[in-house]
């Protein structure tokens, strides 16, 4: 009897539904998805702690802990092996401290997978979740190509029981595995394994739902789906047809359908009626066509859109389709798919390959961030090495734990806070100071108004942060408080403020020469002036620049790349403004040199 994992939580967490449904009305369907039979309720994951960190209002161990004192079924969470819920690998003490929390918070279960679908690269990860008295599952990710092979998944799935997994996931982002191919894979992976094997499917078409059942016919023992609005938003099994499905084939599941449909009634009453993330016939058929998830390909078209080149969609598709080979086969599951994304738009928009690489994807080609499936080009890889020679290459791993202590003071409290500044650096200050504002002692503004309403006006202003409700008045007595919620979205890329703007090394004064550089854009992307909405901005018109200093950053499919100057000078002019897209070879600042010094004399 397979027992099947409920991922609604997860995906109600994440993007593009994140924020959509109040956190109230989130428990109370946790509660109904409790008593409907599932094995485990998979609630969090990398894309949910994005989205937390990004909305800046919720904790995302908070929302773990609320949900594991609502239910009794045993809560997942999807894991990016060494890279967690990151795009970059993390440092062994970061993964240990990670689990250990994920643990004591309420998780019971890991869905892991490596980005290059490397199992040596779950190996710190595996022993972390051990060592926290939890099991695990082990992804392998299918993708058409190298990564599709069945021998290239078969070796993999040989080396996982040493690593003490409970199970073989088979997880297709891509909606590429046929149904027949899944029941053979579930088989083959059986029996090269020795251990039991799960199916996490995704695709347009029914595909999700048509491969989930052939993998229960063959033997799967963990099915994955979710309730029937998500499923269709985000192209997912459906757990009540899967269930009623298998139920038909004499396959028990134990979930009770009946209740499923009280968990979709609760969610219509939010999207019932909206049209979230809709995805065109168009790209359902380009994502068919070349086998990629059909979320990234409608990425990279409304990407193209905001830059005027909706036209280049399938010369970026064929690029993406090009690169991967080149770089060794790397699975379509995030973060390598943003990774090889970002650099099909860059090679396409600036009619030049590889002149600009992203950091991540030279940390791959340089071996940092695992073995890829696949051997890659060695002309790509030593031609990148010579376009990026004396570049500085970003660290792979966050800094350690401890040594944030310090820096923190007095904006992380525990360890948990602590960890989301290792994970996600500035981008959590401001999701961290939300959370110290509802505990910090009345200040100037609550003078005259007794403790207990001053508490009660905090929980107020965490009600409408947390719920969506646009405003509520609670009247107390001759009290009489409003609370209106206000737009504080802010871009999806934009970081939170730093702790401490480093102080610019002293400038001599030397006398401008009149002259003028050229700033260009490298690459395509949307231009931010500063760190993050409202932090003073790198540069403004007048200040003196160094060799190598930041000017602006540069945001393109969730990465940020950093503009600096190739020379000193004073900014002259500055010609984007913020969260404005900006083409390959756009004029972005000017600088006067100083001195009348050549420009090839930095």
């Amino acid at each position: 009897m397979p027992g099947l994992v409920d991922t609604t939580i997860r995906l109600l967490g994440q993007e593009p539904l994140a924020g959509r449904i109040p956190t109230a009305d989130l428990y109370r369907l946790a509660e109904i998805l409790d008593g409907a039979g599932f094995a485990c309720l998979e609630v969090s994951g990398g894309g949910c702690f994005d989205s937390a960190v990004k909305r800046g209002v919720e904790s995302p161990w908070e929302r773990v802990r609320a949900l594991k004192t609502r239910v009794d079924t045993p809560l997942a969470m999807a894991l990016r092996g060494r890279f967690l819920v990151g795009s970059r690998p993390f440092a062994g003490d970061t993964i240990r401290r990670f689990v250990g929390i994920a643990a004591e918070n309420g998780i019971d279960l890991f869905r892991i997978h490596d980005p290059l679908n490397d199992v040596d690269g779950l190996r710190e990860a595996a022993e972390a979740i051990i060592a926290a008295g939890c099991a695990f599952d082990a992804g392998l990710v299918y993708s058409a190509g190298r990564t599709g092979e069945p021998e290239t998944l078969l070796e993999q799935a040989r080396k996982l029981p040493e690593l003490g997994a409970s199970r073989v996931v088979l997880h297709d982002p891509t909606g590429s595995l046929q149904p027949h191919r899944a029941s053979e894979l579930v088989k083959s992976l059986a029996e090269a394994s020795g251990l039991p094997v799960g199916a996490y499917f995704q695709g347009v078409g029914g595909n999700a739902l048509s491969a989930s059942i052939e993998a229960a016919r063959a033997g799967a023992d963990l099915i994955s789906c979710c309730a029937y609005p998500v499923a269709l938003t985000l192209h997912r099994a459906p757990a009540e047809e899967l269930a009623a499905t298998l139920h038909g084939l004499g396959i028990a599941s134990g979930v009770e359908v009946e209740t499923l449909w009280q968990a979709c009634d609760l969610i219509d009453e939010h999207i019932g009626d909206e049209l979230i993330a809709p995805l065109a016939p168009r790209i359902a058929v380009r994502a068919a066509e070349h086998s990629f998830p059909a979320g990234l390909v409608a990425a990279l078209d409304d990407h193209l859109r905001a830059h005027a080149a909706g036209d280049r969609l399938d010369d970026v598709l064929e690029e993406l389709t090009r690169i991967r080979q080149e770089t060794g086969w790397l699975p379509l599951a995030s973060p390598s798919s943003q990774i090889l994304a970002s650099q099909a738009l860059i090679n396409v928009l600036s009619a030049s390959r590889y002149q600009t690489v992203v950091d991540e994807l030279r940390s791959i080609l340089a071996g940092r961030f695992g073995k890829t499936p696949g051997e890659p080009d060695a002309a790509v890889k030593r031609a990148v090495e010579l376009v990026t020679a004396g570049d500085d290459v970003p660290a792979e791993h966050t800094p350690q734990v401890d040594a944030l202590r310090e820096q923190a003071a007095g904006l992380a409290s525990s360890e948990e806070e602590i960890l989301l500044l290792a994970l996600f650096g500035e981008k959590a200050e401001a999701l961290l100071r939300t959370i110290r504002s509802r505990t910090e002692p009345p200040g100037e503004e609550m003078m005259g108004v007794d403790l207990p309403r001053a508490e009660r006006i905090r929980e107020i202003v965490a009600l409408v942060q947390e719920s969506g409700v646009g405003e509520i008045t609670i009247e107390d007595g001759d009290m009489r408080v409003t609370v209106r919620r206000t737009d504080t979205s802010v871009p999806a890329s934009a970081a939170a403020a730093p702790l401490a703007t480093p102080e610019l090394a002293q400038t001599p004064e030397l006398r401008p020469s009149g002259e003028t550089i050229r700033v260009e854009a490298p690459m395509v992307g949307t231009f931010y002036r500063s760190p993050s909405p409202g932090a003073v901005p790198f540069v403004d018109i007048g200040d003196p620049v160094v060799p190598g200093q930041t000017l602006c950053i540069l945001e393109a499919m969730k990465l940020l790349n950093e503009v600096k100057s190739d020379h000193g000078g004073i900014v002259r002019a500055i010609h984007k403004g913020d969260a404005e897209p900006v083409q390959f070879g756009d004029l972005l600042f000017e600088l006067e040199p100083l001195n009348g010094r050549p420009l090839d004399a930095y």
